[in-house]
């Protein structure tokens, strides 16, 4: 009962918090543009509280997964508002539809921050101290464990990490003896391990991972790392995406069944692992509404950039027909992958 209330929370907190501000920025660069927009509303469904201010309604309604905006004159037809959407010039148009993935793009950067100026970055400690030790292997059946701390191997001082790994690479498929302060006594022991060979990287290896030490940036650092990271995910996810693409990698798709199990699953862990999580999509929504499929926020930025080479808009009969399949195949691909989600479930 009690993980059902946390997985539930915690959905309603990161969808909500995702749609909210993927609209908020749509919401955002339409009054910027001088677009008028008839409502701001903060979930779906029957409204809860509304109130109106200047020319829009702002309204509090009762499923608090999201929101929405609706913007006077999305149909392309409908310009007898001259601050209609689709009379307003191209370009604005194309900052309306491009801001929603953008601010998914900042909200994990904020979700970052806050993440690493709260708990702070795991740094490799560079002491010859073991962080981790993976099962089944020789560092494990030797009876090693996290925080031992290596003094020598065969009676040569080790003081840096890089020196021990260096001995135990060299040493593939050799005994050597390992001079260690165990961390759950304090006792001095030696304990004889053979290096397996690592076909792969040609070296031996005994299966642990060094020690991590926590370091805790100032604001500005922080700020710069949540951007760096999030860069880097955004770069390793169009990476994943070209392979996927080119056939050298399976297409592992995870819909919104498998989403809400890895929702729950993360808020068990913590607040801090749920903002983790929560960036990790932000970025994946900010980065899917920019593909080039009609229905998305990146079809309508195709269909703009073609009426501005044309200087005129598609046919309206035209462009229906096309998002209409373009929503077809997006439901199509959401029933594949949730019907995958729930036989792995099964």
């Amino acid at each position: 009962m009690e993980t059902t209330l946390i997985t539930t929370l915690a959905v309603i907190f990161v969808f909500g918090l995702l749609v909210f501000v993927h609209e908020l920025g749509h919401f955002i660069t339409a009054k910027m543009t001088n677009m008028r927009v008839e409502e701001f509303a903060i979930g779906f469904g029957p409204k809860l509280l509304s109130f109106r201010k200047g020319e829009t309604l702002y309204s509090l309604r009762i499923i608090p997964l999201g929101g929405f905006n609706k913007i006077s004159g999305m149909d392309p037809d409908d310009k007898a508002d001259p601050r209609a959407y689709s009379a307003r010039p191209i370009w604005a148009r194309m900052i309306v539809i491009l801001s929603g993935s953008f601010m998914n793009f900042f909200l994990a950067i904020a979700l970052f921050f806050i993440v690493i100026l709260s708990s702070g970055v795991a740094v490799p400690s560079d002491k010859p101290v073991f962080g981790e030790i993976l099962p089944d292997r020789p560092a494990a059946i030797a009876g090693l464990a996290a925080g031992d701390v290596v003094l020598a191997v065969n009676d040569t001082k080790v003081a840096t990490w890089k020196e021990l790994v260096e001995i135990i690479q060299a040493n593939a498929n050799t005994t050597v003896t390992l001079e260690v302060q165990k961390a759950a006594t304090g006792q001095i022991e030696q304990v004889a391990i053979t290096p397996e060979y690592d076909s792969n990287t040609n070296r031996g290896v005994i299966g642990v991972i060094s020690h991590f030490d926590k370091y805790y940036p100032g604001i500005f650092e922080s700020a710069w790392l949540s951007i760096q990271n999030t860069g880097l995910i955004l770069v390793q996810m169009l990476v994943a995406l070209k392979n996927i693409i080119l056939g050298s990698a399976p297409a592992e798709l995870t819909g919104p069944v498998g989403i809400v199990k890895l929702t729950g699953q993360f808020a068990q862990l913590g607040f801090i692992s749920l903002l983790q999580f929560a960036a990790f999509l932000s970025l994946n929504l900010g980065l899917i509404n920019l593909f080039p499929i009609p229905a998305l926020d990146g079809g309508h930025f195709i269909f703009l950039t073609i009426e501005a080479i044309r200087r005129k808009p598609l046919n309206r009969r035209a462009l229906e027909i096309i998002h209409m399949m373009g929503f077809a195949l997006l439901i199509s691909l959401m029933i594949i992958v949730t019907f995958k989600d729930i036989k792995n479930a099964l």
